[in-house]
């Protein structure tokens, strides 16, 4: 007679000291280095999430670096592993801290020199200059985000120049995070990827451009809007976009046409050379749609070709009326 003997399968719980990427090295030299950051006390989910990483696992108002960085590596892993948390997320604490830092430093650096500079001797200033970038370029005519064109407002900063002789005070009062340090830092190593997402920039030329612009002030709009104006083109949108375009009136639709034309004839103002030279390609046989193909997506290329199209000029009137209107304006 065969006994079969059962058997058991052992499951280890996986230790809070495995090995782990970073070293007691890399931790001693992170936490150190973070003591004297203006975001030591700020929340860990907040410093993920402007990685854009993975979010930070654990909640809670004392989940700050100032809580990990004066524990030893063991004493940080220890804490991390009371709370639940594999290992990895000791690497996760390190790279987030490593990261910011490096996010951090530049704008730091830029901030001593531009304490006790001068505006022409601003490094941020010689950046938007070397950049062609006009100093009064406004801000309501970037891609900011509504809470930051908010913050500028109340802090009283109009133009693109003003914001960045305003980086050392708000790096010394508040702690500045978002799109408004990720411009600040951009402006500051000269990051031209990053400015494009922000001002309309061309990554490898120079000034701005009435294109990118006009994108980008259209995409300023709410969502509804941009999909009202695209299906007012007969552009393809989707069914959530065509349901959020049925909801938007006449009425609607013609003043966010008419905001864009003042801000069209804004940007205007600030890339002349640019504006001139599409309006000569168009005449000279350019189609404007071909134009905006460098935005990438065809509904908003749509809505963009139609603000730089040239109205075509109205034929003149012929017959006995004209003529008689012409004989009375005598």
């Amino acid at each position: 007679m065969n006994t079969t003997i059962p058997t058991t399968t052992m499951r280890r719980t996986q230790s809070p000291f495995a090995t782990t990427r970073y070293t007691s090295k890399d931790w001693d030299e992170v936490r150190v280095a973070f003591g004297s950051s203006i975001l030591v006390d700020t929340s860990l989910t907040s410093l993920a999430q402007n990685l854009e990483g993975a979010a930070w696992p654990l909640a809670g108002l004392d989940e700050t670096p100032a809580t990990y960085i004066d524990l030893s590596f063991d004493d940080m892993r220890e804490r991390l592993a009371l709370q639940g948390q594999p290992p990895r997320i000791a690497d996760q604490l390190i790279e987030i801290l490593k990261e910011t830092l490096a996010f951090d430093e530049p704008f730091g650096d830029m901030v001593t020199q531009s304490e006790s500079a001068t505006v022409d001797e601003n490094p941020l200033v010689k950046n938007l200059s070397k950049l062609k970038i006009p100093l009064d370029f406004p801000v309501t005519l970037t891609a900011l985000s509504a809470e930051t064109l908010l913050f500028c407002r109340l802090e009283n900063i109009t133009t693109i120049g003003g914001f960045a002789l305003t980086a050392q005070r708000m790096a010394g009062t508040v702690v500045v995070g978002g799109d408004f340090r990720s411009l600040l830092n951009a402006l500051s190593n000269i990051d031209e990827r990053t400015l494009a997402r922000y001002l309309p920039f061309r990554p490898g030329s120079k000034g701005l451009h009435y294109i990118e612009g006009l994108a980008q002030c259209v995409e300023s709009q709410p969502v509804a809007i941009q999909a009202a104006l695209a299906r007012s083109l007969k552009q393809e949108i989707s069914a959530a976009a065509e349901e959020l375009a049925r909801g938007i009136s006449d009425e609607q639709l013609a003043k966010a046409k008419h905001d864009l034309q003042v801000q069209a004839a804004a940007l205007r103002g600030f890339c002349p050379e640019d504006y001139a030279d599409l309006q000569a390609q168009i005449a000279s046989g350019t189609s404007p749609r071909r134009l905006t193909t460098v935005l990438g997506e065809p509904s908003l290329e749509a809505v963009v070709t139609e603000f730089i199209t040239p109205v075509a000029a109205k034929p003149k009137a012929t017959g006995f009326f004209a003529r008689l209107t012409r004989l009375w304006r005598k």
